[in-house]
């Protein structure tokens, strides 16, 4: 089968590589009819991510159908359509069963697919711990409209669930990337008094106010006056950091009001300060870490019911034979691309 491969620092290509097979009572394979690149797709390859294993299948967000099942499984059945999570997780270990499986402490646990374990930029993938890591599509929802699901999705759902949002807050998220416009869809479902989303391309600026009219729109130079003057007390009463870069991290803490949260959802290429003296007596809250990607179900449900739709955000489509093409344009931010989604053979 093909499979876009880790060959080393700055180099991934598309190879021939075996099919897998079971390998563990609670596997399954999947063949992937949709996938999509990530930004930490990016960060693998530029050695940002320095736990990613040369020579493993790359690719986290994908959708499929259930090709083969181990005898332990029972949640799916060869012939379902399927979600794949991000994250491998038991859901037997302290963390699991506290809904922090970004944490299981499974050898494999946490991200391991397509980053130390083969994942989904490829015609098969074999997802461990299959009762936990795929999730059944409803038959009225298409692939594009789960092919986040697994993921960014996931990402912006869990964000807005840690951050408390209530009636009458005011909420800041900075950046309005693939993962920050999952995040503003899922904190729109708390209704909050007004949102804010700082961003410094024009391209997604008009992008958010074409598609959320309702959204109040700012870019980061002028992001804390318009903060204080579109909030209640002082800043933000909650800030998501989808962003990741310094500027706005500094950003995040800054605009956001005292005792505030401050969910950091990016993931930095490097350390970043915490000015403590600079924040003294703001008392804030900070909320930060890998997602716990288990509302998948919640989520597919919300779908289903049309409460959520991230199809806008598919901006290029590739076959999977083409996906140095996708890469070359998702990389460079080319053609106003949002997010590629990469089919699968038939």
């Amino acid at each position: 089968m093909l499979a876009y491969t880790y060959i080393e620092h700055g180099k991934f290509e598309l190879r021939e590589k075996a099919r897998p097979e079971i390998k563990d009572s609670r596997d399954a394979i999947v063949r992937v009819t949709l996938g999509s690149i990530c930004t930490s797709d990016l960060h693998i390859k530029h050695g940002s991510v320095p736990r990613a294993v040369p020579g493993i299948t790359v690719g986290h967000e994908m959708v499929g159908v259930v090709e083969q099942v181990g005898a332990d499984v029972t949640s799916v059945k060869p012939g379902d359509r399927v979600t794949v999570n991000v994250e491998t997780f038991c859901g037997e270990c302290f963390f699991c069963k506290h809904g922090y499986v970004n944490n299981c402490t499974d050898p494999n646990g946490g991200w391991a697919l397509g980053c130390r374990i083969d994942g989904g930029q490829a015609e098969y993938v074999r997802v461990l711990y299959a009762d936990q890591g795929l999730n059944r599509i409803p038959d009225t929802v298409s692939d594009e409209q789960t092919l986040f699901v697994g993921d960014v999705l996931a990402t912006g759902f869990w964000a807005t669930r840690i951050s408390e949002i209530t009636a009458e807050d005011t909420v800041l998220i900075i950046g309005a990337g693939p993962t920050g416009i999952c995040t503003l869809l899922c904190v729109m479902l708390k209704k909050p008094k007004r949102i804010i989303v700082c961003e410094k391309s024009p391209e997604r600026i008009r992008f958010v106010c074409e598609h959320y009219p309702d959204v109040l729109v700012t870019e980061p130079e002028n992001c804390k006056d318009f903060v204080l003057k579109n909030s209640d007390h002082g800043g933000a009463d909650v800030v998501l950091e989808v962003a990741g870069s310094d500027d706005s991290f500094y950003l995040a803490w800054n605009c956001a009001r005292p005792n505030a949260i401050v969910t950091i959802v990016a993931l930095y290429d490097k350390p970043q300060l915490l000015p403590l003296p600079d924040m003294y007596g703001k008392n804030l809250v900070f909320k930060t870490g890998g997602v716990d990607g288990c509302d998948c179900n919640e989520i597919l449900k919300l779908i289903e019911e049309g409460k959520i739709d991230t199809t806008p955000l598919i901006t290029h489509r590739f076959p999977l034979n083409e996906i140095e093409e996708a890469y070359r344009i998702f990389e460079n931010k080319l053609d106003g691309v949002i997010k590629v989604a990469i089919s699968g053979n038939k």
